[in-house]
């Protein structure tokens, strides 16, 4: 059964579920408002948090180390070079909404191929929509006994344009129209691989062009991937004609990741005090110098620090391993020429807020 055309399609929904999704805006808000300085840190951390969950999704997973290294270009971990390059694909398609600009087409496939464009099997279809059918579950070979089949592959470029047209009205309650694009888009089915972390990027895509969001990303793939099964049901339950099922779970999962999130914002607000008072850096030196940056840059090697900080090579490689023996960074790789650092603090945070959203949401 094919999808229908949405892009002029209206939503209606009930006193309930309009008011859950009023009030999420609101912790949304909240949280996009929460800790200025520290905001930068904060929506590095939170684009990392959605990218890893969205992943874990799709059964890729990897320790937080290795995805950092995987983000500093060392590709010591296929998962993790799996997830950085989601990392990549997500913020792309954000930013390719900073201003108000349209949702188009084309930077849906600019993202897919960030995300699939170093896949040793996907790299020929990277940036690209589907030549093929596809289809979910049952055998490899056949969609014979699968669970969805998508629509054919000549009708994707009409379909992908209309979902466009939903995507970029202004007249529908935000998260009832994210909830929407990101159903449509995972029963278009438009990539050979690829969709579910594409799809779940649109969501954040429409909240940043609608104004829910300036600058932070809801990590509510976190949510998500607690309750995967749920996640899956309700996309059945959106392909068989019911809307509210998953703008009810999106609103549950955005209220719940904006609230931890907040949370989080709080823990980065206390690191900075926190390291100056364990290392006791002197004020202008390379070590006080490093503290500065570590925030908003909070996985960094060696020559990036010379880099940033300025000043004699000994100095800074003296700062950092002042840093490293009080346990504020901690080295990610086995080199011992231009290591890469981690700040632990963050590092850890990452997993932590992960697992709170995942423990709130079950």
């Amino acid at each position: 059964m094919r999808p229908p055309l949405i892009g002029e399609r209206a939503v209606r929904l009930s006193p309930e579920v309009a008011a859950a999704m009023e009030a999420c805006v609101l912790e949304i808000a909240a949280l996009d408002h929460s800790h200025g300085a520290e905001l930068a840190a904060l929506e590095t951390l939170l684009l990392r948090t959605e990218s890893v969950a969205s992943s874990k999704i799709e059964y890729i997973d990897a320790t937080v180390d290795d995805y950092a290294r995987a983000l500093h270009g060392i590709r010591s971990n296929p998962s993790a070079t799996s997830m950085a390059a989601s990392t990549a694909a997500l913020d792309a398609l954000i930013r390719s909404v900073d201003g108000g600009a349209s949702i188009e087409p084309a930077m849906i496939l600019m993202a897919h191929l960030a995300l699939m464009d170093d896949d040793p099997y996907e790299h020929a279809y990277a940036g690209r929509f589907r030549d093929l059918q596809n289809w979910i579950g049952g055998s490899d070979y056949s969609p014979r006994n699968a669970v969805y089949v998508p629509p054919p592959p000549e009708t994707v470029d009409d379909y992908m344009a209309d979902l466009v047209v939903f995507a970029n009205r202004t007249d529908l309650p935000v998260l009832a129209q994210a909830a929407i694009v990101h159903a449509q888009f995972e029963s278009i089915h438009p990539f050979t691989d690829g969709n579910g972390r594409i799809g779940r990027a649109l969501i954040n895509t429409v909240l940043r062009r609608r104004g829910a969001t300036r600058r932070v990303v809801v990590p509510l793939a976190s949510a998500l991937v607690a309750r995967r099964d749920d996640y899956f049901d309700v996309l059945g339950a959106y392909r068989q004609g019911r809307v509210e099922p998953i703008i009810r779970s999106f609103t549950a999962a955005s209220t719940i990741a904006a609230r931890e999130s907040r949370a989080t914002a709080d823990r980065i607000a206390e690191l900075r005090p926190a390291w100056e008072r364990t290392v006791g850096a002197r004020r202008g030196s390379a070590a006080s110098r490093l503290l500065e940056g570590l925030i908003s840059a909070p996985i960094f090697s060696a020559s990036e620090a010379e880099e940033a900080i300025g000043g004699a090579a000994s100095s800074v490689y003296a700062g950092i391993e002042r840093l490293h023996a009080a346990g504020v960074i901690r080295p990610l790789t086995n080199r011992t020429r231009n290591q890469v650092w981690g700040a632990t603090d963050l590092l850890d945070e990452l997993d932590d807020l992960a697992v709170r959203i995942a423990a709130a949401a079950r």
